[in-house]
């Protein structure tokens, strides 16, 4: 015995311009009919929140599947899977296709060589693939771009769910924002963390999708940013600030990477006011509010 729902689109070529579409979206559970041998000419996430079964890829092996867990189904490649006969599981999933899968390929985020991927807790996926079947609906005019919006959530719940992943983030990219704005080397880098460069550079490519100094760069020039709109500080000193002793070379980085130079992206985007620059994270739960304003006067 088993129960299922689904819902399946056709975005139109406009929709597709988004960069991702959604399919399909599904929510099943029960000893499911085995799926498959086939195969897809687009992306299918299956996020398994309870029970167990197996998976079948194109090594024709046979590779047990534990909730909670995600079966990756990529475009062209055979694939077999089933929930076990006697148990069932418990699955959600998204169809989706566009070209960002691309990209979030190249990321790590879509892993075609890994299809099936043990997660830490399911919950955060299912969450977001319980939206996409809310925003199912027929009479929905927003069901296309509500959907393609939840595609990339999804990725990123994924992404964040899996088990190899502590839920604080990655050890090693951790190590490296803390020490971001150090004048240090990837070798460097690497040394601080016991690990060899390109130990470091499989691990950061691995969890972030970049190399140790793109990650870097992008830590730097975050907070480069942050201090030219807020802050009256002398360019040469934020240099310094994240991690640049020659300011020239800062500037012409900065101005290659992000598109303008530093002063003129203080033009845009300055806004500094005494006492205007904080460290601290606001809290969405806490948003900060302007003072009450007193009432007219009687």
């Amino acid at each position: 015995m088993y129960h299922t729902w689904m819902r399946y689109f056709t975005p139109s070529p406009a929709h597709h311009r988004l960069g991702l579409v959604c399919l399909g979206v599904g929510l099943q559970h029960g000893a499911l009919p085995t799926v498959g041998p086939r195969t897809l000419d687009h992306h299918v996430a299956v996020v398994i929140g309870a029970g167990g079964g197996w998976f079948r890829g194109t090594d024709g092996r046979r590779t047990p599947v534990r909730a909670p867990a995600l079966i990756w189904l990529t475009p062209g490649t055979p694939h077999h899977y089933a929930a076990d006969p006697n148990t069932g599981w418990d699955e959600c999933f998204v169809d989706f296709t566009g070209p960002a899968t691309t990209t979030y390929t190249e990321l790590g985020y879509i892993e075609p060589d890994r299809p099936v991927v043990p997660l830490s807790d399911a919950t955060g996926p299912r969450a977001v693939v319980s939206r996409v079947a809310r925003a199912a609906r027929r009479d929905n005019p927003l069901l296309e771009v509500e959907t393609a919006a939840a595609v990339h959530e999804l990725l990123v719940a994924l992404r964040r769910a899996r088990a190899d992943t502590t839920p604080d983030g990655d050890p090693v990219l951790q190590a490296l924002a803390r020490d971001a704005f150090h004048p240090l080397s990837v070798a460097e880098h690497a040394t601080r963390n016991g690990m060899t460069p390109a130990a470091l550079r499989t691990a950061v490519r691995r969890g972030a999708g970049c190399s140790p100094k793109d990650y870097l760069l992008g830590i730097r020039l975050g907070r480069a940013k942050e201090l030219l709109a807020a802050t009256e500080l002398p360019v040469a000193a934020i240099a310094r600030r994240v991690g640049y002793d020659d300011p020239a070379y800062f500037s012409r980085l900065f101005t290659r990477r992000v598109g303008t130079a530093p002063v003129r992206f203080r033009q845009q985007q300055g806004r500094a006011v005494p006492g205007g620059w904080s460290q601290q994270i606001p809290d969405p739960d806490d948003p900060p509010m302007l003072p009450a304003q007193d009432g007219p006067e009687g």
